[in-house]
């Protein structure tokens, strides 16, 4: 890294910037509605940027039934459908260009972490990342997880006190950064206090990712090189203060 000083948190998204689930993660919401209702969903659950205690609620909502007032219960379906299809997902699914390749030369930074904010809970996250070996390189200890927020941009802060306490990270003098593909990331980052680098792997274009706010707009991972660059650059712009 360039300009010295500090650390950098790196909190990726998981589903469309470091893998591709190949519907994988709809048939998880799919089959834990069924586990807890033992009826099949009549509606595909909606995700994009959501994390999964909203993804249920709204899946609970849209099939006219009622989600179960102990959200302990509707996380243990959900891990139980993850491990279910853990399988289907190696053989659907795969790492997107060039996301080994980013998170191998970041881990080798002492002056970074790679870690995660996703929608995805935490079992869920680790069979994805686990499923295409890219696990090796998370440090999942200081991540944040559907689980913990229904609101995603909330998910930033706590990422930044698992930080704190494990590594003596400062939000106000320290550098955190989301890596994600939707505007929602997007939000998430601008909201929480993080620095985004967007990644159009996803549904939404370039020019909507930048639109939104992002502080750097990559097609993808492919360039590990211009994702180094990038990564430098937010180093260099210093952190972002949170507007929750």
């Amino acid at each position: 890294m360039t300009n010295g000083g500090g650390r950098v948190l790196v909190l990726w998204d998981v589903d469309h910037t470091l893998i591709e689930n190949g519907g994988v993660s709809k048939a998880n919401y799919a089959l834990a509605f069924e586990i807890l209702t033992g009826r099949p969903a009549r509606t595909v659950a909606r995700t994009d940027g959501r994390t999964d205690v909203d993804i249920m609620a709204g899946l609970f909502a849209d099939n006219g039934a009622e989600l179960p007032a102990d959200q302990d219960v509707v996380l243990v379906a959900l891990a139980e459908a993850g491990r279910r299809n853990a399988e289907e997902l190696r053989l659907r699914g795969h790492s997107l260009p060039g996301a080994a390749e980013c998170l191998e030369r970041l881990a080798g930074r002492p002056d970074v972490t790679n870690s995660v904010l996703t929608g995805n809970i935490e079992e869920n996250a680790r069979v994805k990342l686990a499923a295409f070996y890219l696990d090796k390189w998370i440090d999942f200890t200081v991540g944040a997880f559907g689980a913990e927020h229904k609101v995603r941009s909330r998910l930033v802060p706590i990422a930044q006190t698992k930080a704190a306490r494990r590594y003596g990270f400062d939000a106000e003098r320290d550098v955190t950064l989301l890596v994600g593909d939707t505007v929602r990331d997007v939000m998430a980052g601008r909201e929480g206090g993080a620095r985004v680098i967007a990644v159009a792997t996803g549904l939404d274009s370039e020019e909507e990712l930048r639109g939104a706010g992002a502080d750097a707009v990559l097609a993808t991972l492919e360039d590990a090189d211009a994702f180094w660059d990038s990564v430098e650059e937010m180093r260099a712009l210093g952190p972002v203060n949170a507007r929750l």
